[in-house]
């Protein structure tokens, strides 16, 4: 199974890439802007013996320059896509009068308009020979109806947004072999978590959400499509 993960140098992404890699005949695509950070992710699985290929590919997925090449690099070591899941992220916390127009198109750059340009650019590689499963990694911030907090208004606005395009794409595609669902997360001990919320401790680890993440794109596009499916521990 060939499968691209993005945010793969830290958090989820990194525990993702490593669920995925130990199962041999995989190929896991790790995407993320670190280059050093990949290759540490790279020998990590080398030195845990994890069977499945690694093929770890730095890109900025806010430049369009580097999304165009990332599609070219995808192509070059895979013929096919089976999973696709869009967990890079970014976050600006700071207080909405303060927040310039740069702030908000930096969020809505990377959370939002690279993973459409990379949905573009990958659906045509999906596998069309069995159902293929795109999964868009959303926040509760973005949940309808879920507590909101102060300085994440570009943030979660943009959340909202990925999981709306998402219910398009599935509506879009719904006649092809493509299935497209959204998890919202809640708090997952992370560096995002702890850049949004300082000294706050989650309830669950970024292992036990990745887990959770891995479970859900190898299987739930065989039951659901168009789903966002928040993913608490709370109650929105």
């Amino acid at each position: 199974m060939n499968i691209i993960v993005t945010g793969a140098s830290r958090g989820i992404g990194y525990e993702l890439v490593k669920l995925f890699a130990a199962s041999a005949g995989n190929k896991v695509i790790a995407v993320a802007r670190n280059a050093e950070k990949l290759e540490a992710l790279k020998k990590d699985c080398a030195a845990l013996q994890l069977p499945a290929e690694v093929i770890a590919i730095p890109s900025d997925l806010g430049n369009a320059g580097q999304l165009s090449a990332l599609s070219e690099q995808i192509r070059s070591h895979v013929d096919s896509v089976d999973v696709l899941i869009n967990n890079a992220g970014a976050i600006v916390n700071k207080p909405f009068p303060e927040l310039t127009a740069a702030d908000f198109e930096y969020v809505y750059k990377v959370n939002v308009f690279a993973v459409a340009a990379l949905i573009q650019k990958v659906i045509p590689v999906m596998n069309a020979g069995q159902r293929s499963h795109i999964v868009n990694i959303s926040s509760m911030g973005g949940f309808q109806g879920s507590a909101k907090f102060a300085g994440l208004s570009a943030y979660s606005s943009s959340k909202a947004a990925l999981a709306c395009l998402t219910e398009c794409l599935a509506e879009e595609f719904r006649d092809s072999n493509i299935a497209f669902n959204c998890l919202a997360l809640g708090a997952a001990q992370t560096e995002m978590l702890s850049e949004a919320f300082p000294g706050y401790k989650a309830p669950v680890s970024a292992v036990q959400m990745a887990q959770f993440i891995a479970d859900f794109a190898l299987k739930a596009h065989h039951f659901m499509n168009g789903k966002i499916i928040p993913l608490s521990m709370s109650t929105p």
